[in-house]
C-alpha cells in the first residue's frame, strides 16, 4: 500500500452535491479530476506518483461514465488495495433532488433514456447501486445547503484550518471600482493629503504622508470601524468556507489615502493569522 498517498473517490446521484464537494477539497489541497474513465484511473494516479509529489487527490465518478461501471468497481477495488483511499457517496432523496435540477433548470445525464425526471433520478439509483455498496462514507446532502456542504467536507477532509486568500487592493476611483472586488470601502471623505504642498507629490508608502493620514480624527474612527467589521465578516468568510476574498479601499487618486489605509488593513489582517497580498493598483 502506498502510504504517501490519500485518495477520495467522490461519486452518487447527480444533484446531491459532487461539483460543491470536488470544489471544497480542491480548495484544501487536493488535486481534483472530474469524470475520468475508469479504466484510465489506475494510469493517472501512476503518473501523478511519478511526476508530482501529490500526496492528496480526489477523482470525481458518476453516472456519466455509466458504460463503464462495472470496471469501475473493479478499479475502485485495485485502488483501496493500493492506496489509502476512502470512497465517499453523495446521495439525496428524490424531492430535494428534482428541486434542485428545477432550479438550475439543467438537464439530468440520463435524460436521453427518459423525459421523466423523476424516472432518470430512479434509474440512476439504480445503476449506482454498486458503487454505494462499495461506499466508506455516504452522505446523504437533502437537508444541506450548498454552503452546509462546504463547511461538512473541509470538516472532515481538511488536515488543518484553511483561512481564505485576501487580496488588498488600494485604488483610485478616477480609474474605477476593481471589478474583482468583494468588499469596497470609500476614503474620499477623509483630509486628502495631496492638498498639502509638501506630500502631494509624494505616495501612501511615505512615512510622512502615513503620518498625516494617521494622525487625522476621522481616519482614527474609520479605521476602527473598519477593522472591527472586517474581524467580523471574516470569521463569517472563514465559516462558509470562502476560497478568496478581495478588499478594495479607494480614495480620489488612489495614491495617498487608500495607500496608507490598505497598508493599515493588511497589518490587522495578520493579527487575525491572515497573510493577505497588499496590490496598489494606481501607483
Amino acid at each position: 500500500m502506498s502510504s504517501d498517498k490519500f485518495i477520495v473517490i467522490v461519486t452518487g446521484l447527480s444533484g446531491a452535491g459532487k461539483t460543491v464537494t470536488l470544489r471544497t477539497l480542491e480548495d484544501i489541497g487536493f488535486f481534483c479530476v472530474d469524470n475520468l474513465p475508469p479504466p484510465v484511473i489506475l494510469e493517472f494516479l501512476k503518473l501523478l506518483e511519478e511526476y508530482t509529489n501529490v500526496k492528496n487527490i480526489a477523482i470525481g465518478i458518476d453516472i456519466r461514465v455509466q458504460q463503464f461501471l462495472e470496471e469501475a468497481t473493479k478499479v475502485i477495488e485495485k485502488i483501496k488495495n493500493t492506496y489509502k483511499a476512502e470512497i465517499l457517496f453523495l446521495e439525496a432523496d428524490e424531492d430535494t433532488i428534482l428541486l434542485r435540477y428545477k432550479e438550475t433548470r439543467r438537464p439530468h445525464p440520463l435524460s436521453t433514456y427518459s423525459s421523466n425526471l423523476i424516472e432518470a433520478i430512479k434509474r440512476e439509483r439504480t445503476l449506482l447501486y454498486c458503487l454505494r455498496s462499495l461506499s466508506d462514507r455516504i452522505i446523504d446532502t437533502s437537508s444541506f445547503n450548498p454552503h452546509q456542504l462546504r463547511a461538512l467536507v473541509r470538516s472532515i477532509y481538511a488536515s488543518e484550518e484553511i483561512l481564505p486568500s485576501v487580496t488588498i487592493i488600494s485604488f483610485g476611483y478616477k480609474k474605477g471600482i476593481p471589478t474583482n472586488a468583494d468588499l469596497v470601502f470609500d476614503a474620499r471623505f477623509l483630509p486628502n493629503p495631496y492638498f498639502i504642498p509638501s506630500l502631494m507629490d509624494l505616495n501612501g508608502t511615505d512615512q510622512s504622508v502615513k503620518n498625516f493620514v494617521l494622525s487625522q480624527k476621522e481616519t482614527v474612527e474609520f479605521l476602527s470601524h473598519v477593522k472591527n467589521f472586517l474581524t467580523f465578516a471574516v470569521s463569517g468568510y472563514k465559516k462558509e468556507g470562502r476560497a478568496y476574498i478581495t478588499i478594495a479601499i479607494g480614495c480620489t487618486g488612489g495614491k495617498h489615502r487608500s495607500v496608507v489605509l490598505a497598508e493599515e488593513i493588511a497589518q490587522h489582517l495578520k493579527s487575525l493569522s491572515f497573510n493577505p497580498v497588499v496590490i496598489h493598483r494606481d501607483l
